[in-house]
């Protein structure tokens, strides 16, 4: 009867719009009242939750991408990428995707690249000749890029679930992120030439230097992070810490976009993500203390195995449960409720539990381009002032290169475990 309880009244409240922290917050309350169990139990799992010294990465990661995006770091990487790719037909639309693939290394969220890069290209896609649909799909299909390749949050996540180690889960996105934006830049231009999309001047080489002049210290945030982790100079909680006092000096002297006036609404914004994550990391963790105590966990599990123990058939059953999850719930909540027993399958039939995390991540991160819920979804809806709907049928062709993609990083664990296994030893 609680269980019950528990599960209706969360997706009521899911479907009636409650943030995903408040409808895990109330259903657990409702289920612990029925049920008769101390609320003392409340703080105790909600603290346990953000209790890792790994989640420190979370506020210094948010922090360094908020001082990059103030600091008109966007602007630098869309002309780069413009540079680079103006010239093919919709280069725009490859520029859009290339400059995801530079922001990625930066903010580590999808919602985040979706504003910041949608903010410049859907207008200025829209204004150069591209249907505003196409140029809302393809930037949100190309903002799922940003946390798979490094640095990402849902990966710190995964590795505080699990132990396993973020710098390893950082290196084994960077392939799979790179061949997601390779695929949509294809789908991309396959469209622009049907359609007839516009392509831009060739870039001189003195432009392309002075382009990528500008966005070299962007690239730079990058390549710091992961040579310190994997070079052993400093934790992955170290380097978000790096991350941001690079991005606080390179926004203030180099860009010139940070100043003493728009520093505190950075530190705010940072404390608001910030707070919002871990208030959704502690309630989710309540959420998942529950469905342990009722086995559902394990139950869900055996149910999978009942099914088949064939690799392939489990692979894809999960792949299935991962996409359908994610087109309804919040990233971070539905890796900390699920994660922990998947995983449990997934090594049962012999997966690398880094191949499955960038699996998993991966699911989720094209849930949030997928209807009703996709966050990514609505976020380019408001920037380009249109109806869900009509950003949701142009996406299709981004949403099935995406899913080939995800099927390539299913069953070939060489994508995602080779660059961990080259620099770091297996």
């Amino acid at each position: 009867m609680e269980i019950a309880v528990l599960f209706v009244t969360f997706l009521v409240l899911l479907l009636i719009g409650l943030p995903i922290a408040f409808c895990l917050g109330v259903s657990s309350l409702a289920y612990l009242m029925l049920g008769g169990i101390s609320l003392t139990i409340v703080p105790q799992r909600m603290f346990s939750g953000i209790d890792s010294f790994v989640l420190l990465c979370i506020p210094g990661f948010v922090m360094a991408g908020n001082l990059m995006n103030v600091g008109n770091i966007t602007q630098h990487i869309v002309r780069f990428s413009n540079a680079l790719v103006g010239h093919i037909r919709g280069g725009l639309g490859l520029a859009n995707v290339g400059g995801s693939m530079i922001f990625s290394g930066i903010s580590g969220t999808a919602v985040a690249d979706a504003a910041s890069i949608g903010s410049v290209m859907i207008p200025g896609m829209s204004k150069a000749g591209y249907d505003k649909p196409f140029a809302a799909a393809v930037t949100a299909a190309s903002s799922t890029i940003g946390p798979i390749i490094p640095p990402s949050v849902p990966m710190i996540i995964v590795g505080s679930l699990s132990g396993i180690s973020v710098g390893r889960m950082f290196l084994a996105g960077a392939v799979p992120g790179l061949l997601l934006g390779v695929a949509m830049m294809i789908t991309a231009y396959w469209l622009a030439v049907r359609r007839g999309y516009p392509k831009e001047k060739r870039a001189t080489f003195k432009e392309l230097i002075k382009e990528g002049r500008s966005a070299f210290w962007a690239l730079m945030m990058t390549f710091i992070i992961l040579y310190g982790i994997i070079g052993g100079l400093f934790t992955p909680t170290e380097a978000s810490i790096v991350a941001s006092l690079y991005a606080l000096l390179v926004g203030t002297f180099v860009y010139k976009g940070i100043n003493w006036r728009n520093l505190g609404g950075i530190l705010s914004d940072t404390v608001i993500t910030s707070a919002s994550l871990m208030l959704l990391v502690g309630l989710a963790n309540l959420f998942g203390w529950i469905l342990t105590s009722q086995q559902i966990p394990q139950m869900l599990a055996d149910a999978i195995l009942g099914i088949s123990t064939n690799p392939i058939v489990v692979i894809l059953i999960l792949n299935l449960i991962l996409l359908f999850v994610g087109a309804f719930m919040e990233t971070i909540a539905a890796l900390i409720i699920l994660f922990p027993a998947l995983l449990g399958v997934a090594t049962g039939v012999g997966m690398d539990p880094i191949h499955f995390g960038v699996m998993a991540v991966l699911n989720l991160m094209i849930g949030l381009t997928t209807p009703p819920v996709g966050v990514c979804l609505f976020v380019v809806s408001s920037i380009g002032k249109l109806p869900m709907l009509h950003v949701a049928k142009a996406i299709i062709p981004f949403l099935i290169c995406n899913l080939i993609v995800l099927m390539l990083v299913s069953f070939v664990p060489a994508i995602s475990l080779w660059l961990p296994n080259l620099l770091m030893g297996k």
